[in-house]
């Protein structure tokens, strides 16, 4: 845990996902056959196979997004207060009273107190408090005076919601496992499964995937490889007030193999080849079809040489939050059912 941990907490929203990309780099320091860094800020590790696949598809490209929701500072009002636009999709009714870490490019990181500019509950009208304030009417309060932190922050520099990583009994809870939990996953399958693999792997921590899947457009382009495997979270709505077929997946029920979302429809026979693959490791799994949302494996499905996709999903509860919560034993299934089948032989 203590490397999910690190990577929960290094702040990295899109377009600044250096952080996580040294963090990662770190972490896997020769690991890789050959490692780069691309020029949207893709990080790639390359790995050529232990042993030749006697089937058609000899390469794997898969891909994990680097970056969170977060926001940038927008404006610096005469007062101090800090504006900020928002980079990813957030639930407003989730950001009152929020506790933020602003990344500033003079001064080093500072802490803020992010909230709405509306009057307090004690002198609020009925129809006031009853309001849903939009991004654009929350500010930072950092404590400072207006002279010091105009002196420090400028228009630009990113801003993250800040929350420590915790255990809760088999559940661990934390700010961004959207997407943390990939690197994680995908970076101990590949561990598990070396000097057993049958395919050249393309590892890519992708860039700026919340606000379009754009590093996993370009690393669709660049990469070679048959087949596209994205690893990502989804939803786990198994929480009181909601109905069992609204639900997507349970924590604890297994990896999510995914049918389709609203910007990929999985592969057919590559599902059905995980399918197979966990029932006849006894690897815990679900279905995952999910109305709204898409992660990298779209982009991996349209742009490239043509090749089959599909994504494995984390159950996650409360995405998009600071108390993003998913279960260990559905962590542990993802990183069997990859390591088994990056060391299964299709051709044989």
């Amino acid at each position: 845990m203590k490397f999910l941990k690190a990577l929960c907490e290094t702040p990295g929203i899109p377009g600044r996902e250096e952080r996580v990309r040294e963090l990662l780099q770190k972490h896997t320091e020769g690991w890789w056959d050959s490692s780069e860094v691309d020029r949207v800020g893709n990080l790639w590790g390359r790995l050529k196979a232990s042993t030749p696949n006697c089937g058609d598809e000899k390469s794997v490209v898969i891909a994990c997004h680097m970056d969170q929701i977060g926001f940038y500072v927008r404006h610096v009002d005469d007062e101090g207060f800090l504006r900020i636009q928002q980079a990813g999709g957030f639930d407003t009714r989730n950001l009152f009273a929020r506790r933020v870490l602003v990344m500033t490019s003079k001064g080093g990181d500072i802490v803020g107190i992010l909230n709405p500019a509306t009057k307090p509950v004690h002198v609020a009208s009925p129809e006031e408090r009853k309001k849903i304030p939009d991004v654009s009417e929350f500010v930072i309060d950092t404590g400072l005076s207006k002279e010091k932190i105009k002196e420090i922050v400028r228009p630009g520099d990113p801003v993250v919601l800040e929350q420590t990583t915790i255990e809760m009994g088999d559940h661990v809870c934390g700010q961004c496992m959207d997407n943390r939990i990939s690197q994680w996953v995908a970076l101990n399958a590949i561990e598990k499964a070396k000097g057993k693999t049958v395919y050249d792997i393309d590892w890519v921590g992708t860039v700026q995937e919340e606000v379009g899947l754009r590093g996993a457009t370009v690393a669709a382009q660049t990469s070679k490889a048959d087949v596209g495997i994205a690893i990502d979270v989804t939803l786990a709505v198994d929480t009181p007030g909601i109905s069992k077929e609204e639900g997507i997946t349970r924590l604890g029920n297994g990896v999510a193999i995914k049918v389709m979302d609203s910007s990929a429809i999985s592969d057919r026979s590559l599902f059905e080849e995980f399918v197979a693959l966990a029932e006849r490791n006894n690897i815990k799994y679900q279905y995952e079809v999910l109305p709204l949302g898409g992660t990298d494996a779209a982009a991996l499905q349209r742009f490239g040489p043509g090749r089959r996709a599909i994504c494995l999903s984390v159950p996650c509860r409360y995405v998009h939050t600071v108390v993003e919560t998913v279960h260990k034993d559905d962590l542990n299934a993802a990183v069997d059912l990859l390591a088994a089948w990056l060391t299964t032989d299709s051709g044989r």
